[in-house]
C-alpha cells in the first residue's frame, strides 16, 4: 500500500471520531473545515516522514488546529479601548491610500468573479465572500462536497489569473504612460 493511499484509508476510518472530538471544542460550521485541514497536514507529514501512530497524530493534529482556530477567533474580539483610539495624522492619509486601493482590488476582485460560470462562481462567493463552509455549501448547491472543493479552486485558480492579468495591464499603461510623459517633456 502506497504511503498517501496508508493516511487517506485511516484519515477516511477516522474521520468521524475526529469530527465528534473536535466538536466539543469548536463551532459546529468550523469542524468540516479543521477536519479536512487535518488530513492535510497528516498527508504532507506523511509524505516527509512515515507516521507510525497515525489515528493518534490525526487525533492531536485536530486538536492543535481546534484550539488555534478557537484561539485566534478569541483574540478578534479581544481588543482593548485604547487600539480604538484615533491614529496620529500621518496613519489617517495612508488608511485613506489603502483603503482606495482595497476598493480599487474589490472592484477588480467583483470584475474577476463575473467570469466565472454557473456553479463555479457560485460555490466560490458562497466560500470565499459569505464564508460558508464545503459542506453547508455542498447542502446549498446539492452537489458533493468533493465538487464544492474543485469549483472553489477552478473559481480561486480563475479570478488570481484575472486580477494578475489585468494588475500587469494596468502596470505596463501605467509605465507607458510615465516614459510618454517623460518623452514630451524632453521635447
Amino acid at each position: 500500500m502506497a504511503k498517501g493511499n496508508k493516511i487517506a484509508d485511516i484519515f477516511i476510518n477516522y474521520s468521524a471520531n475526529i469530527r465528534y472530538y473536535i466538536s466539543r471544542i469548536v463551532r459546529p460550521e468550523d469542524i468540516e473545515d479543521i477536519v479536512q485541514e487535518t488530513f492535510i497536514k497528516s498527508y504532507e507529514a506523511d509524505l516527509k516522514q512515515e507516521i507510525q501512530y497515525a489515528r493518534s497524530y490525526m487525533l492531536k493534529t485536530a486538536k492543535n488546529l481546534a484550539l488555534n482556530h478557537v484561539q485566534k477567533w478569541d483574540n478578534k474580539y479581544k481588543d482593548s479601548l485604547e487600539d480604538f483610539c484615533e491614529p496620529p495624522v500621518q496613519l489617517i492619509s495612508q488608511n485613506f491610500e489603502n483603503e482606495f486601493e482595497s476598493k480599487e482590488r474589490f472592484l477588480l476582485f467583483c470584475k474577476a468573479t463575473d467570469q466565472l460560470q454557473g456553479s463555479v462562481k457560485k460555490a466560490f462567493i458562497l466560500k470565499k465572500v459569505y464564508g460558508l463552509s464545503q459542506r453547508e455549501i455542498a447542502n446549498y448547491l446539492s452537489l458533493s462536497e468533493s465538487t464544492i472543493e474543485k469549483h472553489v479552486a477552478k473559481g480561486l485558480l480563475t479570478c488570481s489569473e484575472y486580477m494578475a492579468k489585468a494588475e500587469r495591464d494596468q502596470f505596463n499603461k501605467t509605465e507607458t504612460h510615465s516614459i510618454l510623459s517623460k518623452g514630451k517633456k524632453s521635447l
